[in-house]
C-alpha cells in the first residue's frame, strides 16, 4: 500500500534541515570567527620567548633611504609631518610607547612585516631606515633598533618601541622618557658606531608624562594607531 508523505518522514525520519539547529550552527561559527581574529585593543603577547633579553640589537649597516613612499610628507590626527630625507645626525629625548601583539606581522610604513620580537622601530620623522641607540636613563640600558615604520603620534612621545626593545630597556610598564641618537650611514662606514653617544642631549630637560599618562592600563599605546594617511607636500613646511 502506497504511504502518504507523513507516513514516510515519520518512518525514515523527517529529513527537512533544521532551522533552529542551523541558525545555532551559524552563530556558533561566526563567535569561532570572531575570537580568533586580531584583539581590537594592544598588549603583549600572549606567550612571551624566555629567552627574551637575549635578542640582540639590530646592527647597523649602510641601506639606502626610500625614495618617497614612507619618507613622503604624510597628515596624522590633523598634524603634517615631514620626514627627513637625508643622512642626518639626531639627537632627541622624549617619552618612549611601545606596540605588541596588536600589529604583529601587519605591514609597517616601509611595508616590512612588524615582528614584535625583532629589535625594531617607530618614529615620526626620521628618515626610513634608520638606526637609533636608545638609551633609558633610569636604569642605564641602552638598546640599538632600526626604524621601520612611523609613529608615535602623541605629544611628548618620540618612538614607539617593539615589544622586544622595550623588554630589553624595562619600559613594558609604560610611557617612559628615553634618549635618542641616530647612527649615520657616515658613522657605520667609520666604525665609530659602537662606541657610546656623547652626553650632547643632557643638557635638555627631561620630559614628564602627562598627568594620568604615565602608565598605560596595558602597558602599550594609549591613543590606538592605525593606516595613516599620506598626503602631498602642501607648500613650505
Amino acid at each position: 500500500m502506497l504511504q502518504s508523505p507523513p507516513a514516510r518522514a515519520r518512518q525514515w525520519g523527517d529529513r527537512r534541515p533544521n532551522r533552529g539547529l542551523a541558525l545555532a550552527s551559524a552563530l556558533l561559527t561566526l563567535c569561532l570567527a570572531a575570537c580568533s581574529t586580531a584583539p581590537t585593543r594592544d598588549g603583549p603577547p600572549q606567550r612571551v620567548p624566555v629567552d627574551l633579553d637575549r635578542v640582540a640589537d639590530a646592527l647597523p649597516r649602510i641601506e639606502a633611504l626610500r625614495a618617497g613612499g614612507p619618507n613622503k610628507p604624510y597628515e596624522a590626527l590633523g598634524r603634517r609631518y615631514v620626514p627627513a630625507t637625508s643622512d642626518v645626525s639626531w639627537q632627541e629625548r622624549g617619552l618612549a610607547s611601545w606596540y605588541g601583539r596588536k600589529y604583529h606581522g601587519r605591514s609597517t610604513a616601509s611595508g616590512e612585516p612588524y615582528d614584535m620580537f625583532a629589535m625594531t622601530a617607530a618614529h615620526p620623522t626620521l628618515p626610513i631606515p634608520s638606526y637609533v641607540r636608545v638609551r633609558n636613563p633610569a636604569n642605564g640600558r641602552e638598546v640599538i633598533v632600526r626604524v621601520n615604520d612611523r609613529g608615535p603620534f602623541v605629544d611628548g612621545r618620540v618612538i614607539d618601541l617593539s615589544y622586544a626593545a622595550a623588554y630589553r630597556l624595562g619600559v613594558l610598564g609604560g610611557v617612559a622618557p628615553v634618549e635618542l641618537v641616530r647612527i649615520t650611514n657616515a658613522m657605520i662606514a667609520s666604525g665609530s658606531w659602537p662606541r657610546a653617544p656623547d652626553a650632547a642631549i643632557a643638557s635638555q630637560p627631561a620630559p614628564t608624562p602627562a598627568a594620568g599618562a604615565a602608565i598605560d592600563p596595558l602597558g602599550s599605546m594609549i591613543v590606538e594607531r592605525g593606516w595613516v594617511p599620506v598626503a602631498e607636500p602642501r607648500g613650505t613646511p
